[in-house]
């Protein structure tokens, strides 16, 4: 269901809603330029402001830099956003998705942003289709909770990172998956979607059974978190999910946001109930 999330952010879907991150202005804290409007506008502002897409530091994330001498590997990249992002800063990308339709879109928008650096294959990840110690950086965003053997995938991504490789990895937050329980229909728990909850501690302890060293462990998207709470109720289609009662919570999230404390309180709201957590990872550099 981060599915849908992708669309609206333009992070990877077959609909053609593509709000792509690298065009945030870098100097803006957080505020899409002009043509980002409405709900992708602000959701990539949410993001910025939590950490992601800074152009001007070259980072996806904070902390997790990105630049021309990286070989990054997206697994389960879709078709945007995270590789694209990566592949306009100059990275080598190795993007690899389950679905061959999304593998071909992908190629096309990775040769766009940065022609003849980047390859793109269809795999489940077990095995992926990659060689030993490749990765300077490796990224698995919202896939663990798909899977049939997340530990096998995360041993996978372990193989291909180089020593001190970095890895961005994220899964949806469990609290907020017990809000879904509720209100989202039976599908939303069915193959192919979310098969399994990943409680905050257990996402930790796979990731550090797997032998990565975890560098940072976060949080973000309460304003995604209420929104998917409030979809099922308005009755929408997900592909273009227009609804007043949506409207109305995109407009009483960015008055938050442009409050003097917005970020801050922004920031509290995100611990409480975020719709995804995430690990900023490495692989050591001696005994890999």
């Amino acid at each position: 269901m981060f599915e849908l999330t992708k669309k609206l952010l333009g992070l990877g879907s077959k609909d053609r809603n593509q709000a792509d991150p690298v065009h945030l202005a870098p100097s803006d804290e957080g505020q899409p330029k002009d043509e980002l409007a409405g709900v992708t506008g602000l959701g990539l502002r949410d993001m910025v402001m939590s950490g992601w897409f800074s152009a001007d530091k070259g980072e996806l994330f904070r902390g997790f830099s990105v630049g021309p001498d990286d070989t990054v590997v997206d697994v389960g990249c879709g078709d945007g956003g995270y590789g694209v992002f990566c592949a306009r800063l100059g990275a080598h990308v190795i993007a690899i998705d389950v679905d061959e339709e999304v593998v071909a879109a992908m190629a096309k928008r990775l040769e766009a942003a940065n022609p003849g650096r980047n390859t793109a294959y269809v795999s489940d990840a077990c095995p992926l289709p990659l060689s030993s110690g490749l990765a300077s950086r490796v990224l698995c965003m919202e896939v663990l909770e798909h899977v049939p053997n997340p530990d096998a995938v995360l041993a996978e991504l372990f193989r291909v990172g180089k020593p001190g490789a970095l890895y961005l990895l994220t899964v949806p937050d469990a609290l907020q998956e017990g809000l879904q329980k509720l209100v989202a229909p039976p599908s939303y728990f069915q193959v192919p979607h979310h098969i399994r909850i990943i409680g905050r501690e257990e996402f930790e302890q796979m990731v550090t059974r797997a032998g990565f060293e975890v560098l940072e462990h976060t949080q973000h998207g309460f304003f995604w978190a209420v929104w998917w709470g409030l979809v099922w109720a308005c009755d929408v289609d997900l592909a273009e999910p227009d609804h007043p009662a949506l409207d109305h919570w995109a407009a009483a999230w960015k008055a938050i946001l442009d409050q003097p404390n917005g970020k801050e309180y922004k920031q509290k709201l995100d611990v409480f109930l975020p719709k995804h957590r995430v690990i900023v990872a490495r692989k050591p550099f001696t005994g890999a």
